[in-house]
Formats: structure tokens, sequence, C-alpha cells
């Protein structure tokens, strides 16, 4: 038997006092309460930025709220109607989300690590001691799916979950299970899926371009007329290291001769094409000049590198870190360098003379979600580069050439704009 439950309308007014007290609880301070609001009515209030972590939302109907920036890191959502719901940037980490409606919702960059978005249902007693269903609104809902673009769910529960038409693209999505999931025409373009369990899972016509499947279990997986192009698998992308001929500490040490000798000794080092995935860890190496056009690097630790005046164009350095390389002068043109780990960098021109400089060149490459943080990007060409929700805070750039580069959710201060930085054409661009 199923029962409609009658919510209870709550305005912006009690809702604040509900949440000033649940934030003295959060702190420990006298007259604090937890915030329990169970079945209650928010639909279109907001809660933006507010500190709402372990608060209980168990049937609430939140349609169309607005919980941008929020924490709600452990809260409960239990069937709960989140239709048009606003999580932008929001934290929702082990929240449990098991049996909410979260058609239409916006997550974009939300952290979801660890939720539960399984389905479920709710039944409660009666008067007389019997067990009945709960639904909470009886109306139809949208058929649109949740915008989840760039959204953290790893280790997610997400087995048996209706995701028709949902957006996953950026999304990281490692470990998250996906068993059984209904996810035809859903757009996983560009998103980390590395060790997913997508078992019996139906992705029929579902985009997964560029997605990272790396490790991810496919046992029984429909496929049908799912677009799988540049997606990055366990097989190798192009050569191997086996196929170097010799060990690559080898021909590293050589390579460092080479660089140390000015081209007297060793020999300059070509991984152009090659897989190097599972490579030897590569971090504070001295890789100046080196030559690895259109490489598969994802995922590796670089940082503290040196790759001054090196040539990576084309190169796949999705997941990657180069936090505190020296990258001076080098070439990434066309790179992938999605959720790459590039915080306080050093791009600045290569200075060979008092009349020559070698300034870096990423005009085309994809920085979507990366971290550049304290990077100096003084003078670097971005022209045509997808920023798109990169970290850009505390970054130099002055005369940065950003030339019809996309900025859209970036996070930059305006300050950082003041010293000539080149921005004809930028698109998204909101400071």
């Amino acid at each position: 038997m199923v029962q409609n439950r009658t919510l209870k309308r709550l305005d912006q007014t009690q809702l604040d006092q509900a949440v000033r007290r649940h934030e003295m609880f959060r702190n420990a301070r006298m007259g604090g309460a937890r915030a329990n609001l169970s079945f209650c009515d928010l639909s279109g209030l907001d809660l933006s930025g507010r500190d709402l972590a372990h608060a209980d939302f168990v049937g609430a109907g939140l349609r169309g709220a607005n919980l941008a920036g929020a924490r709600l890191d452990c809260a409960s959502f239990f069937v709960a109607d989140l239709r048009q719901a606003n999580f932008d940037g929001a934290s929702l980490i082990k929240a449990d989300l098991r049996g909410a409606c979260l058609r239409g919702a916006i997550l974009v960059g939300a952290n979801l690590f660890e939720a539960d978005l399984r389905d479920g249902s709710l039944a409660e007693k009666d008067r007389s001691g019997h067990l009945h269903m709960v639904q909470i609104d009886a109306s139809p809902a949208e058929a649109d799916g949740a915008d989840l673009s760039g959204a953290n769910l790893t280790n997610a529960r997400m087995s048996g979950v209706m995701a028709i038409h949902t957006d996953f693209s950026d999304a990281v999505m490692r470990g998250c299970k996906l068993v059984r999931a209904t996810m035809r025409g859903a757009n996983f373009t560009g998103s980390n899926m590395e060790g997913a369990d997508l078992s019996g899972a139906d992705l029929r016509g579902a985009c997964l371009r560029g997605a990272v499947l790396t490790g991810a279990t496919m046992v029984m997986t429909d496929l049908t007329d799912a677009d799988v192009e540049e997606a990055l698998t366990d097989k190798p992308v192009g050569r191997v290291v086996a196929e170097l001929g010799r060990s690559l500490e080898d021909l590293l040490a050589d390579h460092m001769a080479w660089v140390g000798s000015s081209g007297a000794q060793g020999a300059m080092l070509d991984l152009s094409g090659f897989d190097l995935r599972h490579a030897p860890s590569l971090a504070h190496m001295c890789l100046t000049m080196l030559r690895a056009q259109g490489a598969t690097l994802y995922g590796l630790d670089l940082s503290g590198v040196q790759l001054q005046a090196a040539v990576l164009d084309k190169s796949d350095l999705r997941g990657a870190s180069l936090a505190d390389g020296d990258l001076r002068g080098i070439s990434l043109r066309h790179a992938k360098l999605n959720n790459a780990n590039l915080r306080n960098v050093n791009l600045r021109p290569l200075v060979f003379d008092e009349q020559r400089s070698r300034p870096a060149d990423l005009s085309g490459a994809k920085l979507r979600y990366a971290d550049l943080s304290g990077a100096c990007l003084r003078s670097v060409n971005l022209g045509n580069a997808d920023l798109s929700f990169a970290n850009l805070r505390g970054c130099d750039l002055a005369r940065t050439d950003l030339t019809g580069a996309k900025l859209f959710g970036a996070k930059l201060e305006r300050r950082a704009l003041a010293e000539g930085a080149i921005l004809d054409g930028v698109a998204g661009l909101k400071l």
C-alpha cells in the first residue's frame, strides 16, 4: 500500500533559524541543535554556503532549492525530492542520497566522495502497526537528467541507479559502483571511471568519448551504439615501453648526460607515441628538451620534474601531477591536462640570453578542472585553451595570452588580470 505524505512547509526565516541552531550544534555551542528537516517542504529556499553536515533531510522536498557551495557531508537525503535543486560546488561527502530524485538537479563540481545514490524506498507504520510505503510527491517527474559534470563521485555507490541522459562529463568516478545502473544516453565525455564496476550496466547510446576506463569491470555491460572513441582502456595506446629496446632507466641516464654535456655525450630521449602509464616514476627527473609528442602519461607522478623546452604536444597528461615542476619554455599544444595537478609550476619564458627567450606554449590545451594555483603563467600562450573550472588562484598572469580561451567556472582573482593579460575573445570569464 502506498500513501502520500504531507510535507510541512517552512519559510526562509524558519529555515534560517534551524540552520543557525545546526551551525551552533556543529561548533559545540550552547543552544545548538541538529537540523531535523525531514518531511519539510523547502522548495525554492536558499541554503547556499551553509554548514548542514549530518543534517536530516529524509523525505524532504527541496525542488528548486539553492544549496550551492553548502557543506552537506554525511547528510541524509533519503528519498528526498531534489529536482532542479542547485548543488553547484557543494560538498556531499558520504551523503545518503538513496532513492532521492535528482532529475534536473545541478551538481557541477560537487564532491560526492563515497556518497550513496542507490535505489531506496521509505516505509512507515500506521496506528495499527502495519507498514506502508510512503510516496512524497505524486506529480510526474521531469525527464531531464541531472548535471553532474566535473563532480567527484569517487567510490560512490550507484548500483541500480536510473541516470538516463545524465551529464557526467569530466566527472571523477574512480571506484564507483554502477552495477546494473541504467544510464542510456548519458554523457561521460572525459570522465574518469578508473576501477569503476559497470557490470550489467545499460549504457546504450551513451557517450564515452575520451573517458578513462582503465581497470573498469564491464562484464555484461551493454554498450550498444555507445561512442567510445578515444576512450582510455587497459589496452596500450601506441607503443609500449618494452619496445624501446633498452631499459627506460638507461635511456634516461643517457638523456641527462646529453643535457649536462650540451649534446657532447649521451643521446636525446624521444618518447613520442609511447604509452608510459606503467613506466617507473619520473618525479624530480631531469627531462629538459624531452620529446614526447602524442605520448600517454595519464596519471603519472611528474612532481618536481624539469621539462624546460620539452615538446609534449598532443600528449595525454590527464590526472598527472606536475606540481612544483620547472616547465619554462615547454610546448604542450593541444595536450590533455584535465584534472592535472599543476600547483606552483614555473611556466615563465626560458631565457637564453638578452635577445633570445622561449615562452611556454599551451595553445589549444585542455585544462578543465586542472589545479594551477600558485603557478607562474607569465607570458604563456594559452590561446584557445579550455580552462573551464580550473583553479587559477594566486597565479602570475602578467602578459599571459588568453585569446579565445574558455574560462567558464574558473577560479581566479581580478587583480591577476591587471598586469597586461590578453583577454581578446575570452569566453565565460566572471569575476
